[in-house]
């Protein structure tokens, strides 16, 4: 059970031993002889142990020598000296059980474990106190942890908060902009930036701390079909449901300002509405609602709508003797993480990503989940010049769950080649190993405009691939910072005039018109090289998840997340070949069933409302051309499973269309199934490229118009799935058409009856 030690010799020339060796030689019980086992096993942490054994333990070793010594000496004399002076030492008496050998063990091994205790406790003391250690991006602390706000406003102070709802990051980022420049236009004021899905635990919070604003500013996105974005959605049906109140804010002073684009239906419609309500329940408009409109250049349009804010802001946080607004006019800061630099061998980088589940496991967009590809298959003919891929996610394990009509969130990585061109660009090395910070050395914050940094230690490589969104043309903000590190004059002149009012039609039709790509651009001015800081906090946006209509049943297959993707590949107007990210991620992904080296994304599951109805007698009615499909194909798959369960399924009808049935039929065999085993009654398919002239689905709507219109009379459900800027703008007009024709009806009756479908529910459209 033990080896002891009975050559003094040996201490003296402490031997050249590997961690297992060493194992061999210590006096300590099997048990522990194996967790030091385990432990020098593991290869990040036996050389920093078998450095302590060669530093520290060699010290260990002449202090047990010397107790040794002392004690063998005691023996030498009687052999139960030792024990009764360790008695007398104690104060105890062993009754004669102990001997002197096993005392000397027992003093042995105590200094040995000591020793350990004492090398792990400086490791954990060095880890914690090290400046370089792996980041995970912290959420924004939520405000329903705070004390409460009006505690800490000081005196003379005014409390201006902005909230914001985002999708991709725009509005926040346009919230923590006016931020900045109200604190630097206005000493008095006291601001806070608020994520509005943070502001309050639940819908009483909401009234209880709205009603303490006195001064506030929404800067929403528009997001879908109308709808709100995520982080925003719980406040939206809040507040505008909740419009039986009397008028209760009377205090407040409010502007919003909205993001859309007037390519879609209902452009701008959560900005309109916030604005509406709060008017009519009693709040005081500040400034006309903005609209901002992305289809064109909306940091044009915010900064025009923030030049009407700032004389209503003078009347209200401009002192007499204050002269900081007209004086001295405000130029925003470029934003910059600090970097630290690591070195790549004394760094063990982690996936920072969860696959497993656990008790408290929850994802969403800022804990995705990693999950493998499991399929992969082209759904298109070989004849055709296009593709479109069906993938399987294999979620079994992870604790996702889904139910069906839900979208997907799916992470992609840039292609080799993109971060290959970006590195160039930048001058920087692929497998340089660094980490970004929002605070300075002392730990001060650099600034609140900072997005959160993404985890570190990474390469540049994974940086590139994970994080840098370098396809999209660039903000005006991003131009704005090339400049700055442009070294070339004429380079760093054209930039700025570009980003600058007078080059707004110039920025429209060189940037945005031509669809050039920030890669494009930093090309074009190669001397303009920012540091990795720069890039990361004010030239390269976040790359966003990807949302796709979840193409499966999570009552057919609980887990699996199957996705319906067209491949995102043409010219651009420049010539540049454009590839769509997470669609040329999906064509080139390695599935499970093929490889134990497959591919694998972190996604994460976003609710729809887009559902079948709860009694699966009442008829439906589903219209999706192409890829719109995906999330009809999970409803048929429900509707199989109910069949078999034995429910009653009322009738379904299908508008499908593809250009070609030879070429783009995607699932045919799977619909044809479908309606022989009874859980689609008839599927009615326009195919655009075969006759002589094109045909849509709206047109097979027309056709069929007086029995689609009886199964919507008899209480059906119509569901609309695609393209929101065109096909869903010609179903709905359709709709209206067909409404008219067959009640018998003007137009403006027509329009109110569709209204009344969309008010109970029984209009719905999961478009893009």
């Amino acid at each position: 059970m033990y080896k002891t030690r009975t050559d003094l010799s040996h201490f003296l020339s402490p031997p050249k031993f590997s961690g297992q060796a060493f194992l061999s030689w210590v006096p300590l019980p099997k048990q522990t002889l194996f967790q030091l086992h385990s432990l020098f096993s593991d290869q990040s942490l036996a050389p920093n142990l078998l450095g302590f054994l060669f530093t520290r333990f060699f010290i260990f070793n002449y202090f047990i020598f010397f107790l040794d010594f002392v004690f063998l000496g005691l023996k030498m004399s009687s052999s139960s000296d030792l024990v009764r002076f360790v008695e007398s030492v104690l104060g105890v008496s062993f009754g004669g059980s102990v001997t002197d050998s096993m005392i000397v063990i027992a003093t042995t091994s105590l200094a040995v474990i000591l020793g350990l205790l004492f090398f792990l406790w400086k490791k954990s003391a060095s880890e914690r106190s090290r400046d370089i250690k792996p980041l995970v991006a912290p959420k924004p602390v939520s405000l329903k942890d705070d004390e409460d706000d009006d505690t800490v406003i000081a005196a003379g102070k005014t409390k201006v908060t902005i909230f914001y709802g985002t999708q991709t990051g725009t509005a926040e980022g346009f919230a923590k902009a006016l931020a900045e420049e109200i604190k630097a236009r206005y000493e008095k004021a006291a601001v806070k930036v608020v994520d509005l899905d943070d502001y309050a635990v639940d819908d009483e919070q909401y009234e209880e701390k709205l009603r303490k604003e006195t001064l506030a500013f929404f800067m929403v996105a528009t997001y879908g079909d109308g709808e709100p974005t995520d982080n925003a959605a719980r406040f939206y049906k809040w507040f505008t449901e909740g419009n039986e109140r009397e008028p209760w804010l009377q205090q407040l002073m409010y502007g919003v300002f909205g993001l859309g684009n007037r390519q879609y239906e209902h452009f701008n419609k959560i900005a309109k509405v916030l604005d509406e309500q709060l008017s009519e329940q009693g709040a005081k408009r500040l400034i006309e609602v903005g609209l901002g409109d992305d289809d064109q250049c909306i940091e044009d349009d915010f900064t025009a709508w923030r030049e009407l804010l700032w004389p209503e802001l003078d009347q209200l946080l401009r002192d007499e003797d204050d002269e900081n607004t007209a004086s001295t006019p405000y130029t925003a800061a470029i934003p910059q993480y600090r970097v630290v630099i690591h070195d790549p061998a004394a760094m063990h980088i982690e996936d920072n990503y969860s696959s497993r589940a656990n008790g408290n496991a929850s994802y969403d967009i800022h804990h995705p989940c990693r999950v493998n590809v499991a399929v992969q298959r082209e759904l298109h003919k070989p004849e055709s010049d296009r593709s479109c891929i069906h993938l399987e996610f294999d979620i079994s394990g992870t604790g996702i769950i889904y139910e069906t009509g839900d979208h997907v969130g799916v992470y992609a990585d840039n292609c080799i080649e993109t971060v290959d061109e970006a590195a160039k660009l930048l001058g920087q090395p692929l497998d340089l190993l660094f980490s970004i910070h929002t605070d300075n050395d002392d730990g001060t914050s650099i600034g609140s405009s900072l997005p959160p940094p993404f985890p570190g230690p990474c390469t540049l490589r994974s940086a590139l691939a994970r994080y840098s969104d370098v396809l999209n043309p660039p903000r005006k903000a991003a131009l704005i910072a090339l400049a700055a590190h442009a070294t070339e004059p004429s380079e760093a002149e054209r930039l700025k005039f570009l980003s600058s009012p007078q080059g707004k039609d110039e920025y429209s039709k060189w940037v945005v018109g031509s669809q050039r790509s920030l890669l494009e651009v930093m090309a074009e001015f190669p001397s303009a090289k920012p540091s990795l800081g720069v890039f990361f906090a004010a030239v390269a946006p976040r790359l966003q998840p990807r949302y796709y209509s979840i193409s499966s049943s999570s009552r057919f297959v609980p887990h699996r997340v199957h996705v319906t993707c067209a491949l995102v590949y043409g010219p651009t107007p420049t010539g540049r070949i454009h590839q769509g990210v997470c669609s040329t991620w999906m064509k080139n992904s390695v599935p499970l069933e093929k490889s134990n080296d497959c591919s694998w994304a972190p996604i994460f599951i976003r609710q729809s409302n887009f559902k079948l109805p709860a009694d699966p007698s009442i008829p439906v009615i589903m219209i999706g051309p192409g890829t719109g499909l995906a999330p009809f194909r999970g409803f048929l798959q429900e509707r199989m499973v109910l069949k078999e369960d034995g429910a009653q399924l009322g009738p379904s009808l299908l508008f499908f269309g593809c250009r070609n049935r030879r070429m783009d039929f995607i699932y045919e065999d799977e619909l044809n199934n479908f309606v022989e085993q009874g859980a689609l009654s008839e599927r009615i398919v326009a195919f655009s490229r075969e006759g002589p002239q094109k045909e849509y689905v709206q047109h097979k709507m027309m056709d069929n118009a007086a029995y689609l219109w009886s199964l919507i009379s008899k209480g059906g459900y119509l569901y609309v799935c695609g393209d929101a800027k065109g096909m869903a703008r010609d179903v709905h007009r359709t709709l209206h058409t067909i409404v008219q024709e067959q009640e018998s009806v003007d137009s403006s009756k027509a329009e109110s009856m569709v209204k009344k479908l969309q008010m109970e529910g029984r209009y719905l459209r999961d478009v893009w």
